[in-house]
């Protein structure tokens, strides 16, 4: 792994991680620190251990060794996983769920979300009908009510059209912008530079290669990353 002595104002540090799974290692990360104060993509080929990789840093897995730590011990987090399942129920009803867990949410905010992720027309349709890409901005607008320190994001477009695509993407943006800082996983080379300024690249469990997006796409330091762009260009 390459880039290890940056210094970040927030960060996650990660320690003698090993998760498994069936007797299967799925992480295998001896240290490494990551940044919690910019956009950060994770991207790695399919089963790399980036889902996996998201719940541990959220706090929704355990690592059979290692440990996690934040640099800011306030740090609240909200996880959007790409397959999130809606209640048989309406849409404002869904994403009111929040208010389970965290009471002093207002049915006032509530209303504001709807209105900011675009979902108001259809604060009263069922759920479970809706299109991916509206479900998914319902899935958003929880995490938006939550107001986590940090937002991880399982693959938020993947099977969106491009206007969806967009409308997700400033949504993630404004997270940003209203002080939360995101993970995000994705396999789109062209949303992750247009989205991220960071990458942390995970290939078979290991972080092998992390650091600023310009560099890592121009010059990837590692064989494993050279040969990953250039699979993801060609079937872009």
């Amino acid at each position: 792994m390459v880039n290890s002595s940056e210094q970040f104002k927030q960060f996650i540090e990660l320690k003698d991680i090993i998760v498994k799974n069936d007797g299967r290692i799925i992480l295998d990360i001896p240290h490494a620190i990551i940044p919690a104060d910019r956009i950060c993509a994770c991207i790695g080929p399919n089963g790399a251990g980036k889902t996996t990789f998201l719940k541990l840093v959220d706090g929704l897995i355990k690592p059979n060794s290692g440990t996690v730590t934040h640099s800011n011990r306030a740090i609240k987090s909200s996880l959007v996983l790409h397959h999130t399942p809606m209640i048989k129920a309406s849409a404002r009803a869904n994403i009111a769920m929040v208010t389970d867990s965290d009471p002093s949410i207002h049915s006032s905010a509530i209303d504001v979300v709807m209105e900011q992720i675009g979902l108001s027309h259809l604060a009263n349709s069922p759920a479970h009908k809706l299109s991916a890409g509206e479900r998914q901005k319902l899935c958003l607008g929880r995490a938006i009510l939550q107001k986590p320190n940090l937002v991880l994001l399982d693959e938020p477009t993947a099977n969106l059209d491009p206007n969806t695509t967009e409308q997700v993407e400033e949504i993630i943006r404004q997270f940003k912008l209203e002080g939360s800082d995101v993970i995000f996983t994705s396999h789109q080379l062209a949303q992750v530079q247009r989205l991220a300024e960071y990458i942390v690249f995970i290939d078979q469990g290991q972080i092998k290669e992390k650091g600023p997006v310009g560099p890592f796409f121009t010059n990837p330091q590692t064989q494993a990353a050279k040969r990953y762009l250039h699979q993801e260009l060609l079937a872009d």
